[in-house]
């Protein structure tokens, strides 16, 4: 790689971490070459780009981004994860990932610029996903009103009530 070529690398590197919402971190070796490709196609149904840099080029475009807290955990082979949307899907495709591969290790993440561990990252992969979040927000803040409506119904239901029992009464 000579120098142009790096430099439009880190340039290209720069931009999506600067845009990035969430940024994982992972060793990769010994993974095949097929198991690689299934990481790939599962975070891309997510939204998610999945690339491998050298962590020279990685240090460098980070600088000035949400991602340089991980500047310690460029070491070695790594891989990285970006994602612009929901956090909780790549955290789950990733958790789930390394769960299923011994030897694919998650490093770290940086979410927002703030530095999440291993632990953080499992953990967050535990979360429900957004959409179902926001349902329970709604149906918590829905709960109100419809008990409210059942309880303005149950007078005149409770009339109808007795005075269908009185005319049962009546009639026998």
């Amino acid at each position: 790689m000579n120098r142009t070529s790096k430099e439009q690398a880190v340039a290209e590197l720069a931009q999506k971490l600067a845009s990035a919402k969430v940024t994982f971190l992972a060793d990769y070796r010994g993974l095949n070459v097929d198991q690689v490709n299934k990481l790939r196609g599962e975070l891309r149904g997510v939204s998610v780009e999945y690339l491998v840099a050298k962590n020279t080029l990685l240090k460098l475009a980070a600088k000035g981004t949400g991602a340089e807290c991980l500047n310690d955990y460029l070491a070695g082979p790594t891989s990285i994860a970006i994602a612009t949307g929901d956090p909780v899907a790549p955290a789950k495709v990733l958790a789930g990932f390394a769960k299923a591969n011994a030897k694919f290790e998650l490093k770290a993440a940086a979410l927002d610029g703030k530095l999440l561990s291993v632990e953080d990252i499992k953990a967050l992969s535990e979360l429900p996903s957004r959409e179902v979040l926001l349902a329970k927000i709604l149906g918590s803040i829905n709960a109100p009103a419809s008990n409210f409506v059942g309880v303005l119904a149950a007078i005149p239901r409770s009339l109808v009530q007795v005075l269908g029992a009185i005319q049962d009464k009546k009639a026998a």
